[in-house]
């Protein structure tokens, strides 16, 4: 991998993976040797194809592989300094990690309302909670006038809306989304992303995105980390990422695709060779 080894980056670190492997069923590897870092304050993008392995590696920092039979076999997961790999769902987020899941995951048959309710804290009193919710409307303000609306009639850029809601009602320090553009217009995408970005400067809080959409990541993250086949192959900050030639061409839709073979049969050779050789 290009890119300055974890070993030789600073202790600042908020979340390290080092050296992680995920084994699904006991025999399938999705994941081999994965080692990244996000620091804080730093909105970092994990860019790769379908099926690369991006949403296990978030699955395996949020705790939720064994719903899916898979398990952490190598390598370790750290936030704040404290091994985090195999942890419950649970503790993760009591510690301040927060997954935003594909698809903008939410309850359809209850109200918008209902279900930022249920993700404040059940000590919190009901006007402590209602002066929650109002604090999230400042940034998804489309929401307010929805807030009695079912869930389940909601469109797609409005359910990630009450999505990324919830999960800043439950106050993280580190919030890992999945695939935050899939099926969304990109004049949706873009708000959404601006809206992030707006979230991390003003509550300070650190990103780890997972993105197929390298373009619109790419407008808001500081470093990246492509990944292909279960492994990291290429990171950089933004600027290192936008200009490679063949993340250009791959990922950003830019050369002459009429002129080549498919994205699976000339990557090998040609990625081989600049990436590594």
């Amino acid at each position: 991998m290009e890119g300055k080894p974890l070993s030789e980056l600073d202790n600042s670190a908020l979340l390290r993976i080092e050296k992680l492997e995920v084994v699904y069923h006991h025999v399938s590897t999705a994941v081999q040797g994965v080692s990244l870092e996000v620091r804080k304050n730093q909105i970092v993008t994990l860019l790769g194809t379908n099926g690369a392995g991006k949403t296990t590696t978030l699955r395996a920092v949020s705790g939720f592989l064994g719903i899916d039979d898979a398990k952490v076999t190598d390598g370790y997961i750290e936030f704040r300094g404290k091994k985090i790999h195999d942890q419950a769902p649970s503790v993760t987020t009591r510690d301040g990690i927060v997954l935003v899941p594909e698809h903008g995951k939410v309850f359809d048959n209850m109200t918008v309302e209902e279900n930022l309710q249920i993700s404040t804290s059940g000590r919190e009193s009901a006007n402590k909670r209602e002066e929650l919710i109002e604090w999230v409307f400042r940034y998804f303000p489309a929401l307010t006038t929805l807030r009695n609306r079912l869930a389940g009639y909601l469109s797609g850029g409005e359910r990630q809306m009450l999505t990324l809601s919830a999960a800043l009602l439950c106050r993280p320090q580190l919030l890992l989304v999945d695939e935050l553009s899939l099926g969304l217009a990109p004049i949706v995408v873009k708000e959404l992303m601006a809206v992030l970005k707006t979230i991390r400067d003003d509550q300070g809080l650190a990103i780890l995105l997972v993105e197929q959409n390298a373009l619109a990541a790419l407008e808001i993250a500081d470093y990246g980390y492509v990944i292909e086949n279960g492994r990291i192959v290429y990171s950089g900050d933004r600027e290192k990422l936008a200009s490679h030639a063949d993340i250009r061409e791959f990922y950003l839709g830019s050369g002459d695709r009429n002129s080549r073979k498919s994205y699976r049969d000339v990557k090998q050779y040609r990625r081989t060779r600049r990436w590594y050789g």
